[in-house]
């Protein structure tokens, strides 16, 4: 099986469930986006989650894509950076306990936090303090960090810092990776469409989007979308939601549905945990087909779920589900 490393933002999801969205009002974060907060922000978050019960989980988009494909059994590393504090230790050892090759990096500033608000209806507005994870350079990076695997994932939150991007890639294809890029959020494709253009058609093998992000990188519909995407890289993948994924490589395209939820909890992750459950199935050889089904299972999982952390009970059973789809 091949090995996969992701590059992100190390970040620690702090996690409230809201009553209604007066909240996100208070805040000023427009729901369902990511923004990002200063340390003044973050502190009137934490005193509101102060009084609200909270849970914490490793995150960042990479962080939870490779985290589902290491528990499915991938052999997986991470490339970020923390700060030397109590989130800092939490995202290491959690990588450790998972089996995930540590490639953490220590900064002078405090560890990254996404404070996420989750909706009555599930949907989930990050406001989010890099810290240490936006400190991350082009120079910290190293051809050695990326040798003996065969995919680079990266995470279209840190596209904003062109020069450290185009490095991840230079020596990743430098030593033979294939590149992944998740285009994060509608609103970062927005602000920096011209570069995600460069990168798609000139460095990216794999590009996933969800149907926001589709149309603000083309302007167009999910299938419409897809197709130009399509064109510009070997694999193109566009979720939309409930109703599935649009996956197109070369002539082939294939539409596979999202399995049936009882209760949406948290879409918190729903897209990485696809990607991770797709991204496996690519390492072991199987179709484009398979491949999204297991990325259905994962997203569907996740979403029954506060946060990012799939018990291990349920992994037992997302095991079982994903070796049905495998024996039709």
């Amino acid at each position: 099986m091949d090995k996969i490393i992701g590059l992100g933002n190390a970040l620690v999801d702090v996690l409230a469930t809201l009553k209604d969205d007066s909240l996100l009002t208070t805040m000023g974060l427009p729901k369902g986006s990511m923004q990002l907060i200063d340390e003044a922000k973050l502190q009137q978050i934490k005193d509101e989650f102060s009084q609200m019960k909270t849970h914490l989980a490793t995150g960042g988009s990479a962080g939870n894509t490779i985290l589902g494909l290491s528990c499915l059994g991938a052999a997986t590393g991470f490339i970020g950076k923390v700060g030397n504090d109590t989130y800092g230790n939490f995202f290491r050892e959690n990588l450790q306990k998972n089996n995930i090759q540590d490639n953490l990096l220590l900064s002078d500033l405090p560890s990254g936090v996404a404070s996420t608000f989750i909706s009555s209806d599930g949907e989930r507005t990050f406001g989010t303090y890099l810290g240490a994870a936006a400190s991350l350079k082009a120079e910290d990076l190293t051809l050695e960090m990326f040798k003996g695997y065969a995919y680079l994932y990266i995470e279209g939150y840190l596209v904003q810092d062109h020069d450290m991007i185009l490095r991840a890639i230079k020596l990743a294809k430098e030593a033979g990776l294939q590149i992944c890029l998740d285009m994060a959020s509608y609103n970062i494709v927005e602000e920096d469409k011209e570069f995600f253009s460069l990168l798609i058609n000139k460095y990216v093998d794999i590009v996933f989007a969800n149907e926001e992000e589709a149309k603000a990188f083309t302007g167009k519909e999910p299938e419409e979308a897809l197709e130009i995407i399509g064109k510009q890289c070997s694999i193109a993948i566009v979720k939309v939601g409930c109703r599935g994924s649009l996956i197109r490589k070369g002539t082939e395209e294939v539409k596979v549905d999202a399995i049936p939820v009882k209760k949406v909890l948290d879409t918190t992750g729903a897209g990485d945990y696809f990607s991770a459950g797709f991204l496996y199935g690519l390492t072991c050889g199987y179709s484009l087909e398979k491949c999204a089904k297991i990325g259905s299972i994962l997203s569907g999982n996740v979403i029954q779920v506060i946060g990012t952390t799939i018990p291990k009970e349920r992994w037992d059973e997302i095991k079982l589900n994903i070796n049905e789809i495998l024996s039709e």
